[in-house]
């Protein structure tokens, strides 16, 4: 008898900037209320990049969750499958995590172990400069369709999926969504692209350049925090 395709569903992104964390999002609602076969892996890959190739390696069919700029409107979903997905994962670099991914892929096919097949599921996003923000309502209601467009791809290698009425949460309490959303701050106590209060404090030092600075650095920064 043979044995079982080796199977991975894959989130990648990055929680912290609103729409960018979809993937991992995704995966953290398949942890918590879906039960697979033991040659299915659920996996967050955050932006791990590289090191996500030995699981890209193993796996016979992969599924990768994203935030996709597709040049479509906020919130559209859309499957793509096979030789096109590095094309997608490439089209446009949000974060480091996309060019990162397709590196990934690259270099599994280089080294003779690539997925036989390969599913895109991803989401159009609609707001990425935002920190510490959540998911946009539109983005965030697409999660539950991409779980069901993946579940139903996986009918064709004979896997289903059991569902659970009581969710576990098995990823960090840090990370889980209920709780990152409660308990942003609000904007006026945390900047939403960058906090200018860390160069406005003592930690850092601002003078005129010396003779010797390039003539194009029009001011020095001295940080004088500890490493």
């Amino acid at each position: 008898m043979a044995e079982p395709l080796q199977i991975l569903l894959l989130g990648i992104g990055n929680v912290l900037w609103a729409d960018e964390g979809f993937g991992v999002r995704v995966v953290e609602r398949l942890q918590k209320h879906y039960r697979f076969p033991d040659n299915v892996q659920v996996l967050d890959g955050g932006t791990q990049g590289m090191y996500l190739v030995e699981h890209v390696q193993a796996a016979k069919v992969l599924i990768v969750f994203d935030a996709v700029d597709y040049g479509l409107p906020p919130a559209t979903m859309k499957r793509v499958e096979n030789d096109e997905v590095p094309n997608f994962l490439g089209a446009k670099k949000m974060s480091l995590h996309q060019t990162g991914f397709q590196e990934v892929l690259a270099t599994a096919q280089m080294l003779g172990q690539y997925p036989q097949h390969l599913l895109l599921i991803g989401v159009q996003p609609e707001e990425l400069d935002d920190y510490g923000g959540s998911l946009r309502p539109g983005v965030k209601a697409q999660i539950q369709p991409a779980i069901d467009m993946a579940l139903r791809y996986l009918q064709a290698f004979g896997v289903s999926a059991e569902t659970v009425d009581t969710a576990i949460d098995l990823t960090d309490p840090a990370l889980n969504i209920q709780r990152y959303e409660q308990e942003r701050p609000p904007a006026e106590l945390a900047c939403r692209v960058g906090d200018e209060r860390i160069l406005q404090s003592e930690a850092f030092e601002v003078r005129p350049p010396r003779p010797t600075d390039s003539p194009s650095l029009q001011v020095d920064v001295d940080y004088r925090g500890k490493y």
